[in-house]
């Protein structure tokens, strides 16, 4: 199972952890792992494309953990607000057609 979980803090996305594999296919082959961090890679390659300072990042096998900076702009914010606010609508609809390969949960910081 993955497990997915999105911090919010004041009412916007602050980061988020993805732990664990899907377990359908092989490691490499799997369907759901690879639709998971596509969504999540992309929208951390576009934090970090978009905002002038970069994120707190860190991806290995089976992990994947992003988090903001507290000092970005409110045009910055914004930015990243709708980089990572796409993610967890893309990470959403696939648990509501794929809930036995992953979770995603909100933590309110």
């Amino acid at each position: 199972m993955i497990e997915i979980q999105i911090d919010y803090q004041e009412e916007r996305i602050q980061g988020f952890t993805v732990k664990g594999h899907a377990g359908f296919g092989t490691a490499g082959e799997d369907i759901y792992c690879a639709g998971v961090s596509a969504i999540t890679l992309t929208a951390l390659e576009g934090l970090l494309r978009y905002l002038s300072q970069p994120p707190y990042y860190q991806v290995e096998a089976g992990l994947m953990e992003c988090r903001l900076v507290n000092d970005l702009s409110p045009e910055e914010r914004e930015t990243a607000s709708i980089i990572l606010g796409t993610m967890e609508t893309g990470l959403n609809a696939m648990q509501e057609s794929y809930s036995e390969y992953l979770s995603v949960k909100v933590r309110r910081l």
